[in-house]
């Protein structure tokens, strides 16, 4: 009798919760679990923390993940493959190996390294957004590229417990290991498009279980406060069910699977990742039970013959400041307060952005009439200089006194930003590599 492979998701951001991962561990009976945590910028940060201290540019919560989730992959024969290394992989590695000599554990950790292609790449490449020279965006702070499936396949057939990798395509992450479970033939792009439209739809985690997509009086989701994250049953031509755990809360629906489905997707006919150029149009779905769509007929062409590479550059300081009114005349105090800040702050800083928290700030304007009883003000500018960006706040701190009645509440703060842009890099350009700790 054939064992269908099973592959959960345990994280669709840095940041996700802990909780969910773990019950897909010690109660779906997966074969691997994915936990996905790269954004464009985080990567770009993680670089600039590990300048700072080389043993660190891994994911904040990678030591208390492990520490929670290696005894149960352990015990139930769960592999893990995860994006937790950011910009240091080998780092991320040790950790885990010094993690599992302090739980007693016997673990094999693979890192995969190649993506960090900043020393070889060509500043005079075009930015993909913008047209500019790489140049113009001086000083760069990270580039990595975004690798595929070849990247994974070594360190799986090494039989790692955990993998832990850097860039990776987030649907790579899942195809690799169907494609080495099921010796699938590469070439072969329908099979790829099929195993990274699973991947596309699992890579985002409680999103398509209901997370993201619930709108109260609209959408309604039941037990979001338990919200179970998905998991696949993945055939060996590629069709694959969809589910949940049925003890948590969520759904999987139509809905939520073809909202997942396009996600982030620009032309559907052509999905671009390093392994294929995948087509969402035409693929199929069905509901065959409770929380179980059924994914199938996707289709893909042949790979592309260069990489995207995320570039992080320095792009200024952001210098911001906020304030409260109360009362029924807030709005109109909080009004006054940006005719203020603009008149004070926009001849020196032109592009100074305010806006009226709970009024028109998301929408950079006001729609519909309505007077709120508070209203928060926020200042915020990009900034050349950190002294340029710290006036911004220290201008909003000055409306305790020196503006409308009944502020409170100020915060203000200096960040660097950092900037994303992408370009592409040639494939004979990436030098992969697998090191193992045991």
């Amino acid at each position: 009798m054939l064992i269908l492979l099973r592959i959960g998701s345990g994280t669709g951001f840095a940041g996700d919760r802990i909780e969910p991962a773990k019950a897909l561990v010690e109660e779906a009976d997966l074969d691997y679990l994915i936990l996905e945590g790269l954004a464009e910028r985080t990567i770009a940060l993680s670089q600039k923390q590990k300048r700072k201290n080389p043993k660190l540019g891994y994911n904040e919560y990678l030591e208390e993940r492990i520490r929670n989730l290696l005894p149960s992959l352990l015990k139930n024969n769960v592999r893990l493959i995860t994006n937790m290394g950011a910009a240091n992989p080998v780092g991320a590695a040790e950790k885990i190996a010094e993690i599992a000599k302090d739980l007693g554990l016997n673990c094999k950790v693979a890192a995969v390294t190649g993506d960090d292609v900043l020393q070889n790449l060509n500043r005079k490449s075009e930015a993909l957004e913008t047209g500019k020279n790489l140049l113009d965006y001086e000083p760069i702070l990270s580039a990595n590229a975004y690798l595929g499936i070849d990247a994974l396949l070594p360190a799986l057939s090494l039989d790692a417990n955990i993998i832990v990798t850097g860039r990776v395509a987030d649907p790579s992450l899942f195809l690799a290991p169907i494609v080495y479970h099921y010796q699938w033939n590469k070439e072969n792009y329908n099979l790829m498009g099929q195993g990274i439209v699973i991947g596309h739809l699992l890579e985002c985690a409680g999103q398509i279980t209901g997370g993201y997509f619930a709108d109260p009086g609209h959408k309604e989701v039941e037990g979001l406060a338990n919200l179970g994250f998905p998991f696949a049953i993945i055939e060996p031509n590629g069709n694959a069910v969809i589910t949940k755990l049925p003890n948590t809360g969520g759904m999987v629906s139509l809905q939520t699977v073809k909202e997942q489905l396009l996600y982030e997707v620009h032309d559907p006919e052509n999905y671009l990742t390093p392994d294929c150029v995948a087509n969402f149009s035409t693929v199929q779905l069905k509901e065959i039970g409770k929380d179980q769509i059924l994914v199938s007929s996707a289709t893909g062409k042949r790979k592309p013959d260069r990489l995207k590479v995320s570039v992080g550059y320095h792009a200024g300081y952001l210098g911001e400041g906020e304030i409260s009114y109360a009362g029924s005349t807030a709005l109109a105090r909080g009004e006054l307060a940006t005719q203020i800040l603009n008149e004070r702050l926009k001849p020196n800083h032109p592009e100074l952005r305010t806006d009226l928290i709970g009024v028109s700030s998301l929408h950079h304007g006001q729609f519909g009439s309505h007077s709120p009883y508070e209203v928060r003000v926020r200042a915020a500018a990009l900034c050349k200089e950190p002294n340029e960006a710290k006036r911004i706040g220290h201008e909003v701190e000055a409306l305790y006194t020196n503006g409308p009645a009944a502020g409170g509440g100020v915060r203000s703060r200096v960040e660097e930003v950092i900037g994303i842009v992408s370009t592409l890099i040639d494939r004979d350009a990436i030098k992969l590599n697998t090191h193992v700790w045991e």
